[in-house]
């Protein structure tokens, strides 16, 4: 584990190439993660992660999966989780809590059992971002509510749902992409609200969760850092670390997201300065790729140390 790169990237298609896996054993990521473009069933993902981890000879090695359930769903060529929104979920927890416990419960021992199934270990999930009216729908429904107490409360049986069935989870997107009036994807999101008001809202629901990795946002918040996002933000993640005590591995968003702006080298450069610890490419591109992993250096003491920790909880 000691000599792999502190990055996490997306292939292509359903199998590995050739090129990809020379990649693999050359630059060996931290980390693979799986889109949609990735999965037909689960015999032939199943293949697909065991090929990965034959090149690692890790039986744990980390394979990533962004699965949701609502509009967030990588499975859709298996099966449909359309209403099963965050939304959803929040709404039932507020009008029958002993209802939402059963369903909730449910929704991830089988989601885990599907991941399980394909040889997923950890799941981007779950969105720790308030809905709030008048911002863009790019959170909407991935949502559980605008309150932050209900939030925090779900996010809490999320991450520890998953954790009993041997799943890793990633909290997103901290400290909070619910202000947000634009999609990160494509522009990036600036919020004015001042730091009183953040720690007393957005940045809640992040407190006190027990889980080992979390994915930053893509957003400048202008009364603390008004040149940079979260994720390329010293500032920032100082207060991640420090405000909301956030004391584990720290993921970026995905550096290939139009929110992040020069050069993809000059991103993952600035991204590591910054202080987090591992950075994401999501969209398969070779090219992009190998800049990243270029740029990416090996992972250090901290990360294999919690690397190790997260590898206990793995059945």
């Amino acid at each position: 584990m000691i000599n792999r790169r502190a990055f996490i990237v997306g292939i292509k298609s359903t199998k590995l190439s050739n090129r990809e896996i020379s990649f693999l054993k050359k630059y060996k990521p931290w980390g693979i993660i799986l889109f949609t473009r990735n999965i037909k069933d689960i015999g032939q993902t199943y293949k697909l992660t065991s090929s990965i981890r034959k090149i690692f000879k890790d039986k744990k090695y980390p394979i990533l999966i962004d699965q949701e359930g609502g509009r967030v769903n990588r499975l859709k060529n298996i099966i449909s989780f359309d209403n099963l929104t965050s939304e959803f979920f929040g709404e039932k927890f507020i009008k029958n809590f002993r209802e939402f416990n059963f369903i909730y419960s449910l929704f991830i021992d089988k989601t885990s059992y599907l991941l399980k199934s394909m040889g997923v270990n950890i799941n981007t999930s779950p969105v720790l971002d308030l809905r709030v009216k008048g911002a863009s729908n790019i959170i909407g429904d991935r949502s559980f509510s605008k309150d932050p107490k209900i939030v925090s409360k779900i996010g809490d049986l999320c991450i520890n749902n998953f954790k009993k069935n041997g799943i890793g989870t990633v909290i997103k997107h901290i400290p909070g992409h619910g202000l947000a009036k634009v999609d990160s994807h494509n522009f990036t999101p600036i919020v004015n609200k001042n730091l009183s008001y953040l720690i007393k809202k957005d940045f809640i629901p992040f407190k006190n969760k027990k889980t080992f990795f979390a994915m930053t946002a893509h957003i400048i918040f202008n009364k603390i850092d008004n040149q940079n996002t979260v994720t390329q933000s010293k500032k920032l993640i100082k207060m991640i670390r420090q405000k909301i005590g956030f004391k584990d591995i720290l993921i970026s968003d995905d550096l290939s997201m139009k929110s992040l702006k020069g050069s993809l080298e000059k991103n993952t450069i600035k991204t590591f300065k910054a202080g987090c610890n591992i950075v994401l490419h999501c969209n398969g591109n070779f090219n992009e790729m190998e800049v990243v992993g270029k740029n990416s250096p090996l992972i250090d003491k901290f990360i294999f140390k919690k690397t190790s920790q997260f590898y206990e909880i793995l059945s």
